[in-house]
């Protein structure tokens, strides 16, 4: 039994290394996390939000493009969030990420969940379904900016 424990220990620490190693500076985690989230927000809101609310023509291929963008961009900015970010930069982040982990990642899932259900609506081509999930994607995201944010 005691053998397991180092082994569980190095495995702990190098599932843990990767997300800290990937930014040489605190400063490239912010960066990285920030620029996550803006191209995530251009697809949803300007390009998605724009075809939702009529600012833009309806375009099926288009809104499916963008939200299976927004799909594979809501998996990479999580790991950014590295201890030492905090106040690092100019950030919105707020300090309940680090101190309330398990309810930033709750809030994490409830936002992903959304964007694939999201994803599989604009498949149908349906732009009332799309308003539909539209909403419910969006109000994900704000519940995890108005704890999380201060913008």
């Amino acid at each position: 039994m005691k053998r397991h424990i180092p082994l569980a220990a190095v495995l702990a620490l190098a599932i843990a290394l990767p997300a800290a190693a990937q930014f040489r500076k605190p400063e490239d985690a912010v960066k990285y996390r920030q620029s996550v989230m803006f191209v995530m927000s251009n697809n949803l809101y300007t390009r998605i939000g724009g075809m939702v609310n009529g600012r833009i023509p309806y375009d099926a291929h288009a809104a499916a493009t963008s939200a299976d963008t927004v799909v594979f961009l809501s998996r990479l900015p999580w790991d950014a969030f590295i201890p030492g970010t905090e106040n690092v930069g100019r950030t919105d982040a707020k300090p309940g990420i680090w101190t309330e982990p398990a309810k930033f990642k709750d809030l994490q899932e409830k936002m992903q969940s959304e964007v694939l259900k999201l994803a599989q609506v604009t498949k149908t081509g349906d732009l009332e379904a799309l308003k539909v999930a539209y909403r419910a994607t969006t109000a994900a995201c704000k519940n995890c900016h108005d704890s999380y944010t201060s913008q």
